[in-house]
C-alpha cells in the first residue's frame, strides 16, 4: 500500500465489478484525479468477462483466460477493494450499506452490478434451478455437473430454459463440452440429452431471421430439443413445467432468463423500471439522485432503453469515467451517444461463430477466431498496465493545494484540506482531534469484562484493569503500516497479530490499548478511516473476549495500527507454552501456511493474483486462539507464532534455549497459494534480507539453497500461525483436531533430535 502525498477531498465508491466499472478503474488508473479515492466494493475478486464465458464452458479457456483480476486492476487504479455484498443506500447520509462491515461513505456513488436471473418469479426455480448469474456460483454448479457426467453411467438430461443468445451459446458449449469428456472416457456422447426452453416462438428474438434460422438449424443438427412458445410456469427437483402443461424429467436445470434488477435496488428510493433497473439519463446519472450513477445492465436509459448486452457495458466505461471525473470536479457532464446498431457474435460451441449486426449475417470458423482476437485484446487491457509513478512522484510541491482549489469544496471543507495540506506539528499536536475521535469510537462496542473497572468509554487518563486472584500479566505489543488498502480488514488482521503472541504462550487475552496512525485529511474521511479500522480490530478482540481499553491515535503519512494486548496466564505457570522446552522425539507442527512476506510485496509490484491476496488474507484473520487451546491439550512441549524473523528465525529460537537440533522437511511445508510462484520470481519482503543472515543456523544448506521452498524458510510472517513441538505419540491426534478447528493446512514439517556436536541446529531434508 503506497501512501500518497494527497489528502482524501472526495470519494467515488464503485458498486460491483462489471464490464463498466473495469473501464473505469482503468481509466482512473492512467489519470488520476488528485485528491479523489476510488473505492471498489464486490463479492468476487475475480469477475468474468461475459463474451469468453461460453468458451470457458466449453474449454477453449481456462478460468484465469475470462475473468478480469479485482485485486490487480484495483491496485493499478489506486482504489481500494472491499470484498463485501452491498444491500442497501443510505441516501441521506450518503452512505453505501454492506452485509459485513460498516457502511461506506461516498460523495458520488456508481452501480453496476448487472442483472440477477429473477427465478423467484417461477415457482420452484429459486429451490431447484441453476441460475447463470452469479457467476461465480454457477461455475461451482457447472463443475459439479461436470464431475457427475463423468461419474454417471446412463442418461443425463439437461434443460437450459431462456432462449436468447445467452441461453443457446450455454446449451451449445455445454453440449460440445461434456460430449467431448464422454468421448474421452470411451462412452457414448448420445447420453446426453439437451432441452432449450423459450417463451418466444423461435429462439434469439432480438436477432435477424437469418440468423435465428441458422441457430434452430445448428440445435437441430446437435440433437438439442427445441421448445417454443414453452413458458416455464413452475419448477420441481427434478422436473419443470410449462403453461401447457408439458412436463420434462431433467436432471440439471439451468436459468438464463427474466432477468432484473438486484433485489435491494428497491428499497433505494431510486427510479426503477419495471423489471427493477434503475432509470437513468443521457449521463448515465440517476433520474432520482445526480450522485448516483449506473451502467451496462444495471442501468435502463429513460430516452433510449437499449438491449441488456455487454456491448453496452463495455462501452459505457469510457462516458461513465468521463461524467464521474466531471461530476466529482464539479463540471457539466456529456451525455453517452449509444449506437444504433451493434455486432453480436454468437459461438456454436465448436470454435464456429455467428455474426450478426442490424439485418446482416455471417458464420464460419474465421469469425470465431476473430472474436477470439477481439476478446483477448479486450482482456489484455486489464491484464498488461503500463509502469506508472509511483504515488506522489514527480508532484509539484502544491500539488495538494492544487487538487484542494480545483474540488469544490465548502468552507469548512477547504479550511480542513488546507490544514491537513500545510506542515503539522508534533507532539500532542499531532493527535487526531478529540471531536472526530470521540465521533470515530463512539460507536465502538468492546466486549465488556468484570475485572475492566475503568475502560474505553470512561473520560479518565488511564484506563484501569483488576488481575485475578491466582493469575499473572502476559504483556505483549505490536505495531505496524497498513500493507492493504482495506482499513477495516487491516484492522482484523492488525489485532489478530497482536493477540498471536498472547495465545502462543497459552494465555487469555484480557485488555488491549490501540496506537494508530492516521493521514491528515477532511475530518469525515479521518473519521471513517478510525471507524473502519477499528471496527475491524474490535470484532477481533471481542471474539477473543479481549477489552479494548484505550489508545492514542495520531497524525502520520501512513496508516498503521498497532496494541498493547494484556493477558493472563496462572502464576504458577503450569500452563504456559514458552519457546523452550523442545524434547527430542518430538514432532514439529505448524498450523497455517507461510508466504504472506513474498505475496504481499508482490501485491504491491501488481504481480500477485487477486486470489493469491484474498487468499492469504484468510489465513491471517484465522484467530490463533483455538488452536493454541488445542496444542495445549495435547501436550505441545514448546509453542511460538510465526511473525517478522519467518520460519526458520523462530526454529532457531526454539532450539537454542531448549537444548536440540530440529530436522526440518522442506516437502511438508503449508505454503500459500502463489507464495512459490513470486519466490521464484525473485519477489521476496524487505525484511527477507535480515532474516536470511540466519542461513548459517542450516547445517546443510548447500544442498537446498536452490530449493524452490528455500526463500520462503526467511519469509517474514504476518498473523503467522503456531509452531509448536508435540510428543510424538500425540502428533496424528494433535493434527486431527486442530484440521477439524479450522486450521486446514496444519502439517507435521519435521522431527526435534537430541543436540548434536555441531554448531548449527536446523537439518533439511526434502
Amino acid at each position: 500500500m503506497q501512501a500518497s502525498e494527497q489528502p482524501v477531498l472526495r470519494d467515488i465508491v464503485l458498486v460491483g465489478g462489471g464490464h463498466s466499472h473495469v473501464g473505469v478503474l482503468k481509466r482512473f488508473g492512467m489519470r488520476p484525479v488528485p485528491g479523489v479515492r476510488l473505492t471498489l466494493i464486490c463479492t468476487d475478486v475475480h469477475t468474468p468477462y461475459s463474451g469468453m464465458l461460453p468458451g470457458y464452458i466449453a474449454g477453449h479457456y481456462s478460468y484465469d483466460e475470462v475473468h478480469i483480476d479485482l485485486g490487480r486492476l484495483a491496485a493499478f487504479a489506486g482504489a481500494r477493494l472491499y470484498r463485501d455484498e452491498v444491500i442497501g443506500l443510505d441516501r441521506a447520509a450518503r452512505r453505501v450499506l454492506c452485509r459485513h462491515r460498516p457502511a461506506v461513505p461516498y460523495d458520488i456513488a456508481s452501480i453496476n452490478i448487472g442483472s440477477t436471473p429473477q427465478v423467484a418469479r417461477v415457482s420452484g426455480a429459486a429451490e431447484h434451478a441453476v441460475p447463470v448469474k452469479p457467476i461465480h456460483q454457477f461455475n461451482e454448479r457447472w463443475l459439479a455437473l461436470l464431475e457427475r457426467v463423468r461419474r454417471h453411467a446412463g442418461i443425463t438430461t439437461i434443460a437450459v430454459v431462456g432462449g436468447g443468445a445467452g441461453g443457446v451459446e450455454l446449451t451449445l458449449a455445454m453440449q460440445y463440452r461434456l460430449r467431448g469428456e464422454l468421448r474421452s472416457l470411451g462412452r457414448n456422447p448420445d447420453e446426453l440429452r439437451f432441452h432449450l426452453f423459450t417463451a418466444s416462438a423461435q429462439v434469439l428474438p432480438t436477432h435477424n431471421e437469418g440468423v435465428r434460422r441458422r441457430f434452430e438449424q445448428v440445435l437441430t443438427a446437435r440433437g438439442v430439443t427445441l421448445h417454443c412458445q414453452a413458458d416455464v410456469q413452475s419448477v420441481t427437483a427434478g422436473h419443470l413445467t410449462t403453461r401447457n402443461g408439458d412436463t420434462l424429467a431433467a436432471d440439471e436445470i439451468m436459468w438464463v432468463t427474466q432477468a432484473g434488477g438486484a433485489p435491494w435496488l428497491a428499497s433505494t428510493g431510486l427510479a426503477l423500471d419495471q423489471d427493477g433497473f434503475i432509470q437513468v439519463n443521457d449521463r448515465l446519472q440517476s433520474v432520482t439522485d445526480p450522485l448516483i450513477f449506473a451502467a451496462g445492465d444495471t442501468a435502463t436509459m429513460v430516452d433510449r432503453p437499449l438491449a441488456k448486452a455487454g456491448v453496452f457495458a463495455v462501452r459505457q466505461g469510457r462516458p461513465l469515467a468521463a461524467n464521474l471525473r466531471l461530476s466529482v470536479l464539479g463540471l457539466p457532464l456529456r451525455a453517452y451517444r449509444p449506437q444504433s446498431r451493434w455486432l453480436s457474435l454468437i459461438s456454436t460451441g465448436d470454435k464456429h461463430a455467428v455474426a450478426s449486426r442490424g439485418a446482416l449475417g455471417f458464420a464460419g470458423d474465421w469469425v470465431w477466431r476473430w472474436k477470439d482476437w477481439i476478446d483477448q485484446r479486450f482482456m489484455r487491457r486489464f491484464s498488461e498496465f503500463p509502469a506508472m509513478p509511483a504515488a506522489g512522484a514527480g508532484a509539484s510541491p502544491n500539488a495538494a493545494a492544487d487538487s484542494a482549489r480545483a474540488l469544490p469544496l465548502s468552507a469548512e471543507e477547504s479550511l480542513q484540506a488546507i490544514s491537513a495540506i500545510a506542515m503539522r506539528c508534533g507532539g500532542c499536536g499531532a493527535k487526531v482531534g478529540a471531536t472526530v475521535l470521540s465521533r470515530a469510537l463512539g460507536a465502538l462496542a468492546p466486549v465488556e469484562r468484570d475485572d475492566v473497572l475503568i475502560g474505553l468509554h470512561a473520560p479518565d487518563d488511564a484506563a484501569v484493569v483488576r488481575v485475578p486472584p491466582g493469575k499473572a500479566m502476559v504483556h505483549t505489543v505490536d505495531f505496524f503500516r497498513a500493507f492493504i488498502d482495506d482499513p477495516y480488514l487491516f484492522g482484523k488482521v492488525a489485532a489478530n497479530h497482536a493477540l498471536g503472541d498472547i495465545f502462543a504462550m497459552g494465555g487469555e487475552a484480557q485488555s488491549a490499548t490501540a496506537i494508530a496512525t492516521v493521514p491528515p485529511g477532511l475530518e469525515s474521511k479521518v473519521e471513517d478511516l478510525l471507524l473502519q479500522m477499528m471496527t475491524g480490530a474490535v470484532e477481533v478482540l471481542n471474539e477473543a473476549g479481549c477489552a479494548l481499553v484505550g489508545g492514542h491515535t495520531g497524525e502520520g503519512r501512513e496508516l498503521a495500527l498497532g496494541f498493547a494486548i494484556n493477558g493472563l496466564i496462572d502464576e504458577d505457570l503450569a500452563t504456559v507454552m514458552r519457546k523452550g522446552g523442545m524434547r527430542p522425539g518430538d514432532v514439529l507442527l505448524l498450523t497455517k501456511p507461510i508466504g504472506t512476506g513474498t505475496l504481499f510485496a508482490a501485491h504491491a509490484r501488481l504481480a500477485a493474483k487477486g486470489r493469491w491476496i484474498d487468499a492469504a488474507l484468510r489465513s491471517m484473520v484465522v484467530s490463533n486462539r483455538q488452536g493454541a487451546a488445542i496444542l495445549r491439550a495435547h501436550g505441545a512441549t514448546a509453542c511460538t507464532d510465526l511473525t517478522g524473523f519467518g520460519l526458520l528465525g523462530h526454529l532457531v529460537e526454539m532450539t537454542r534455549p531448549s537444548g536440540v537440533d530440529a530436522q526440518l522437511q522442506m516437502s511438508a511445508l503449508p505454503l500459500l497459494a502463489g507464495a512459490q510462484e513470486t519466490v521464484a520470481a525473485g519477489i521476496v519482503s524487505s525484511l527477507q534480507p535480515a532474516n536470511v543472515r540466519l542461513r548459517r543456523a542450516v547445517r546443510n544448506p548447500e544442498g537446498f539453497v536452490g530449493h524452490p521452498r528455500y526463500p520462503l524458510l526467511f519469509d517474514p510472517q504476518t498473523a503467522g500461525g503456531l509452531l509448536a513441538s508435540v510428543p510424538a505419540d500425540r502428533a496424528q491426534a494433535c493434527v486431527d483436531a486442530l484440521k477439524a478447528a479450522g486450521y486446514p493446512d496444519t502439517a507435521v514439517i519435521g522431527c526435534i533430535l537430541e543436540q548434536g556436536d555441531a554448531l548449527e541446529p536446523i537439518t533439511l531434508i526434502d
